[in-house]
């Protein structure tokens, strides 16, 4: 483990002496104390510190002064704010400008430990994040698109080779596989980059708003239009129009679209001049287009107008490699937002993890993930840490997956043996009454009729 270095500055020698031995208890850590503030500014400068504890209430710089100089030229130091004279305004602000935590005097050894030690543990996890982001940026990352799956990487070459063509693209996927990032980075890569990138969600606005939206409205079009709007694809100019859920756009919109993208000009609503536009259309949906338009839910000619570049983006289950590639990047960096010291998980929980379907794709992963460090006790995620139906289809389906038996598929099968038994021991002796079952199994009614509904357990099957 890296020894760290912590900066102590107070103009009393009294505190410094205090400072040094409370601060001697940390293991690994390394303290500097300085009396001066003016030369503390200076070391600042010259060396790197993790952690810096500076009293408030010292010649200039002043503690505040200390803390707006350090976010200026070292942002990563943590900054620690200590006084015998704390007031509110100087809370908020200490905050406002980024310290780690203000700590009043007189303070106990135990208060002072506790919040450098929680402070340390902050800077290790940002650290090791920022490691983290760089390993992944230079061997697995495409832009903002983390990866190594076959799959994807021939998702890569396609955006490098049609990027900077002018061509429309197509893309097909299910929700939460990441067609908008791939969206951003064809238009990132491409000769538009310095115009605008505009997403429209043709499912998420009501049909007749939709119109107004995409191609803008004069004033007096309607009931509330008192000035004119400029539309979407007006603001897209010499730039990208994602079209997401394109889809859902009801057949009118989907003609009015069709003329837009053939002539690359439209009328506002209620307007009657000709507005033109020079855009690149990148257009997505989750639904099987084919389908759609064999069914006439999509116009056939609007199909073939943006099917010009398709990519076929896969869902997370059938990217090889990239779940346990994502898990690390995702625990790294939702560790650091939340301040939180979670820095591993155990081997189970990746098997899980590894195994799970995941329909929601990466953003239920993420979801999943946000949710199990938020609540976690512990720094290594466990199986508790999950939501129940991840761990439950998880185990379920790496049980089917595997020929031999494994100590989880065993473990799953040991589990439903027992959980079975002891509902129906329970609803035996309470003769089928739930409420009282649950009380004596300690746990929520709610959970109770879920674990009876996985088993198809009934109530009436014990009354008697």
């Amino acid at each position: 483990m890296s020894v760290r270095r912590i900066l102590v500055v107070d103009d009393e020698e009294d505190m410094l002496e205090v400072y040094e031995e409370t601060l001697a208890h940390l293991r690994d850590v390394q303290v500097s104390t300085e009396k001066s503030s003016k030369k503390a500014e200076n070391l600042l400068k010259e060396e790197s510190f993790d952690l810096l504890i500076t009293d408030l209430k010292m010649p200039a710089p002043d503690g505040i002064g200390l803390l707006r100089r350090v976010k200026e030229s070292s942002p990563e130091t943590l900054v620690l704010l200590v006084t015998g004279f704390p007031t509110i305004e100087t809370a908020i602000e200490s905050v406002k400008l980024g310290a780690f935590d203000y700590v009043v005097k007189p303070f106990s050894p135990d208060r002072l430990l506790t919040t450098a030690s929680r402070a340390l543990e902050q800077k290790r996890l940002q650290d090791e994040n920022r490691s983290l982001t760089h390993h992944l940026e230079r061997d697995y990352k495409f832009d903002n698109i983390i990866s190594r799956s076959p799959a994807m990487l021939k998702i890569f070459e396609i955006i490098q080779q049609t990027a900077y063509t002018e061509s429309d693209v197509l893309l097909v996927g299910e929700s939460g596989t990441g067609k908008e990032l791939i969206a951003k980075s064809t238009h990132a890569r491409s000769r538009r980059k310095e115009g605008r990138f505009i997403p429209i969600d043709c499912g998420a606005i009501p049909p007749n708003l939709l119109e107004s939206e995409l191609f803008g409205h004069e004033r007096g079009a309607f009931t509330g239009a008192y000035t004119t709007s400029l539309g979407l694809m007006e603001l897209a100019h010499e730039g990208t129009l994602f079209l997401d859920e394109i889809c859902e756009l009801p057949s009118a919109l989907q003609s009015k679209l069709l003329r837009a993208l053939q002539e690359r000009s439209f009328r506002r609503v209620g307007g009657k001049g000709e507005i033109r536009v020079d855009v690149r259309v990148i257009a997505a949906t989750n639904k099987d287009i084919e389908t759609e338009v064999k069914e006439k839910r999509f116009r056939e000619d609007l199909y073939y107008r943006i099917n010009v570049v398709k990519i076929q983006v896969p869902p997370l289950r059938d990217r090889d490699g990239d779940i346990p590639l994502l898990v690390s990047h995702f625990l790294g960096l939702y560790s650091a937002e939340m301040g939180r010291a979670v820095r591993g998980l155990d081997p189970e929980v990746m098997e899980v993890l590894t195994h799970y379907p995941w329909p929601g794709n990466v953003r239920e992963l993420q979801n999943v993930l946000k949710r199990a460090i938020t609540l976690t006790k512990h720094e290594v995620l466990t199986l508790d840490d999950l939501p129940e139906e991840v761990v439950t289809r998880g185990v379920e389906l790496q049980g089917h997956n595997s020929t031999a038996h494994g100590f989880f598929s065993l473990r799953a099968q040991k589990l439903a043996s027992f959980e079975q038994e002891y509902l129906r021991e329970l609803l035996t002796h309470f003769k089928g009454d739930v409420a009282k079952a649950a009380a004596e199994a300690m746990i929520p009614r709610g959970t109770f009729y879920r674990l009876m509904n996985k088993y198809h357990l009934r109530t009436d099957a014990f009354k008697a």
